[in-house]
């Protein structure tokens, strides 16, 4: 059981960003939350299933696609050391 399983698509924010990255050609595509529930009933979801579903929309390729929450903010930096 991973994080995938643990979140329903229903239960993100409406502007949260899914990244969608395919595993045979290396396309990435973002999508939120609400683009997924326009196109249909899929707010019951888990994201592993989001995920399974998903393919490619390149041309000719049609891989499956890995699925990431990408973090939001700025990425700091190490800012320890020994005292």
């Amino acid at each position: 059981m991973s994080w995938l399983d643990a979140i329903q698509l229903r239960d993100l924010d409406a502007d949260a960003r899914l990244e969608l990255t395919c595993r045979t050609c290396g396309k990435v595509r973002f999508l939120t939350p609400a683009q997924l529930l326009a196109l249909g009933d899929f707010g019951h979801l888990w994201l592993s299933e989001v995920q399974a579903r998903a393919r490619c929309k390149q041309r000719g390729c049609k891989g499956a696609m890995r699925l990431a929450l990408p973090h939001r903010g700025e990425t700091k930096g190490f800012v320890g050391g020994i005292a």
